[in-house]
């Protein structure tokens, strides 16, 4: 589903392509419709209108007709009633432990701010050796190249199969490791989607399967808060664009420490309740997204309408986000040449240079400055269980937050999720610390 009913310039495009081209009808009498990107130009740069990395990103007319688009050659598109996407299962709490090996001095465990720099990290230390369970690994290919030729079928919504034929298409590796039995294609992530386009894993696979003899193994490497989560997905069927299933998971941390229940009792005990700031009461569910917002910020300043892109939000859910970061102290708002831009505070930029367990701990201190967070915790550790949802609500009204009933309600979510999200870090099972 789209992430906002607002109409964007990308909707707008699409509304009056699909309206000019008759594309519905197209589909309606053939199964699908071919459009190219001179077509989509006439309206909108194309490599901004095609870009469907996860659902959230498609137009709203894609979603409402739940149609899909994938490339078939360099300049053109194939529309239909097909699913283009799989949701990301969820990692597991086990995680394995890794050392940063002593010697690197160009990358900073606190600071990997790319893809690339995330997939040198995984392989300095032996992350991609030990999940691929391969020897003699090396990098070899990575960057855009041309697909060459294949087809494959597709299963439509109404169940029945559209071939497609590719030619000459587009296809991106953000990086391959070949060792002595396998060719390790990696998609690599600095954030945890919900979902994602299978095509990034599929025509990479079908290209390098003409080309070598050995296994391929299909790899998605997300990276976020210390952590790399890996996930294999094989096609069972070459042919059909939809057989990916996964075959394992596998998640491992740059740890400095387990985090146990007393070390969080301790930041309660010792805490100093601080007065509300001047700013929106949070209303962002993924306290994740929180910590992944503030590692964004952390080497750039960023306008609300950029952070909407990079997590393909409206600019009211940016506010919610940045307005969390600002909430706790770890987001400064600036006004520079007449633009808000949104940055790390300088206590931001002091958690944010700490490892795994220390941060987690400054962040679960800055939570529990709250009252309202204060006290729900308590209630946690008196209860020995999580409150429901009208507990929340009662504690939010007790501490007389200067929030409107009806939004109580709606930011009752939130203050659940980041409680939660702190008695989960004592739910980390560590396999080899």
């Amino acid at each position: 589903m789209t992430s906002t009913n607002k109409i964007t310039l990308n909707d707008k495009a699409w509304n009056a392509l699909f309206k000019k081209y008759n594309i519905l009808s197209e589909i309606s009498n053939k199964g699908y419709c071919v459009i190219s990107a001179s077509q989509i130009k006439e309206f909108r740069e194309p490599r901004l209108m095609v870009k469907f990395d996860k659902l959230s990103y498609k137009p709203q007319i894609f979603d409402k007709e739940k149609l899909s688009i994938l490339p078939i050659t360099r300049g053109k598109y194939i529309i239909s009633d097909f699913n283009s996407h799989h949701k990301l299962e969820p990692p597991s709490n086990k995680y394995d432990f890794r050392e940063f090996p002593s010697y690197i001095e160009s990358v900073n465990p606190t600071n990997i701010s790319s893809e690339s720099v995330a997939l040198n990290t995984a392989d300095s230390m032996n992350i991609l050796s030990h999940f691929i369970d391969d020897e003699m690994m090396v990098p070899t290919v990575s960057g855009r190249r041309s697909s060459g030729e294949f087809d494959f079928n597709i299963i439509r919504n109404k169940k029945d199969k559209l071939h497609i034929e590719v030619s000459n298409s587009q296809i991106e590796v953000d990086g391959a490791w070949e060792g002595l039995n396998y060719l390790s294609l990696i998609e690599a992530k600095m954030d945890y989607p919900d979902d994602f386009i299978i095509r990034q894993l599929y025509y990479p696979f079908r290209v390098f399967n003409k080309i070598i003899e050995k296994p391929i193994k299909n790899i998605f490497l997300f990276y976020s808060n210390n952590q790399f989560s890996l996930y294999e997905y094989v096609f069972e069927d070459i042919n059909c664009y939809h057989s990916l299933k996964l075959n394992k998971q596998c998640n491992y941390l740059i740890y400095d420490g387990e985090i146990f229940l007393e070390d969080i009792t301790g930041i309660y005990e010792s805490v100093n309740i601080q007065p509300e700031p001047n700013v929106p009461f949070p209303q962002a569910n993924s306290f994740e997204r929180v910590i992944n917002l503030c590692e964004h910020l952390k080497n750039q300043k960023l306008t609300k309408e950029q952070i909407a892109e990079i997590y393909s939000f409206d600019n009211r859910q940016s506010d919610y986000y940045t307005n969390a970061g600002l909430y706790l102290g770890l987001i400064d708002k600036n006004r520079i040449d007449g633009k808000i831009y949104y940055s790390l505070s300088k206590k931001g930029q002091q958690i944010f240079n700490m490892l795994f367990k220390e941060k987690q701990l400054e962040l679960v201190k800055c939570i529990l400055r709250h009252e309202v967070f204060y006290k729900l915790f308590e209630y946690c550790t008196k209860n020995e269980d999580l409150p429901d949802n009208n507990t929340v609500i009662e504690y939010m009204e007790k501490c007389k937050l200067r929030i409107e009933k009806e939004t109580i309600k709606r930011r009752a979510s939130s203050v659940l999720a980041w409680i939660k999200w702190i008695f989960k870090l004592t739910d980390i099972e560590i396999d080899n610390f």
